[in-house]
């Protein structure tokens, strides 16, 4: 695998050295290299890195590299103190919550929604703020694919070494689709007409003119939030840029179950909130959004009679006397 070629004076950002391809292979028999998930009876796991003559210890005994190396996924090993372990590669969803942290991890299920609301596609140009500890990267580098580009920016430069390292790890060495620049968004941007931006930080209210300006007509900014009020602050902001169609709010919760013959319920822990998603489209330039109109709910209309009894409008949940339609799309609009 080549290495990164050097920055040169002044240059924050790295980008591989004519890397024709990754270097991890996530299919086959175990080959050196490799990282490898021991799952023991009780289902802890345990990862390591394949090096011949190596030896796996725990207080259940040791496992030879040697032993493992040259075998298929999904074969058990038993360790010399008589404990079987079953050896799988990590997928992107294991690596992405047990790797190295510098800022908090996008977890899985957010991640898959990202990919999939903001519909990035292999060969996509897409632009990441930040880059954090590098899983959101990995996601987004799987789906672009080796003819894409995923250009991330990260403003404090030990979170990009750490995002550097991750994606490094998880890939087998330098991606060629992958571009980490130390530095903001707003000040640093230097692509244009990119088909997505995905922006996690903790204001991405303040790169709406940067992203609107680097997007294409008909291209997508997603933005990544902790809380209501950063979400609301962000909604609010690309509605009134202008440049941007009617932005679109969720997140997304996911609860497992626990399945063991009549005993089936959902788990009593569960992954809760982890973040909030927005998404919006980019218009044409010069385009002016449609207004949106909003179907009052029937209980708001009043017939003559009473308006001319001087009735009160009835209140509604917001106290305007309108009750307002679901923001879901399709829903509420006339």
């Amino acid at each position: 695998m080549s290495e990164p070629t050097p920055p040169t004076a002044g240059d924050t950002s790295t980008t591989p050295a004519q890397a024709p391809a990754t270097g991890r292979i996530p299919h086959g028999p175990f080959r050196p290299g490799d990282q490898v998930q021991l799952t023991d009876p009780k289902g802890r796991i345990n990862t390591i890195t394949l090096q011949p003559g190596k030896q796996y210890h725990s207080h259940k005994g040791s496992i030879e590299h040697d032993t493992v190396i040259g075998s298929p996924e999904g074969t058990v090993f038993r360790s010399s103190g008589g404990t079987e372990y079953l050896a799988f590669r990590p997928l992107l969803s294991d690596f992405a919550v047990r790797m190295p942290r510098g800022a908090a991890v996008v977890y899985p299920k957010d991640a898959a929604q990202i990919v999939a609301q903001a519909d990035i596609f292999p060969g996509a140009r897409v632009v990441e703020a930040g880059a954090g500890s590098g899983a959101l990267s990995c996601f987004l580098l799987r789906a672009v694919g080796e003819h894409g580009l995923v250009s991330s920016y990260e403003r404090r430069p030990d979170f990009a070494d750490i995002a550097r390292a991750n994606v490094e790890k998880f890939f087998g060495g330098p991606h060629p689709s992958w571009k980490l620049t130390v530095g903001s968004l707003e000040d640093s941007l230097a692509e244009t007409e990119v088909d997505r931006v995905v922006l996690d930080m903790l204001a991405p209210w303040e790169t709406v003119d940067a992203v609107a300006k680097a997007l294409i007509p008909g291209g997508l900014v997603c933005a990544y939030v902790a809380t209501t009020t950063q979400m609301s602050r962000v909604v609010e902001e690309l509605r009134g840029h202008g440049a941007f169609a009617e932005p679109y709010a969720f997140e997304t919760l996911l609860r497992s179950w626990h399945v063991e013959g009549l005993a089936v319920r959902p788990d009593h822990r569960m992954v809760g909130h982890t973040g909030f998603l927005v998404t919006a489209r980019r218009l044409a330039d010069g385009v002016t959004p449609p207004l949106r109109r909003r179907r009052p709910a029937k209980g708001a209309q009043l017939d003559a009679a009473a308006l001319a009894a001087g009735t009160p409008a009835p209140d509604g949940p917001d106290g305007t006397g309108d009750t307002p339609a679901p923001d879901a799309p399709g829903d509420g609009e006339s």
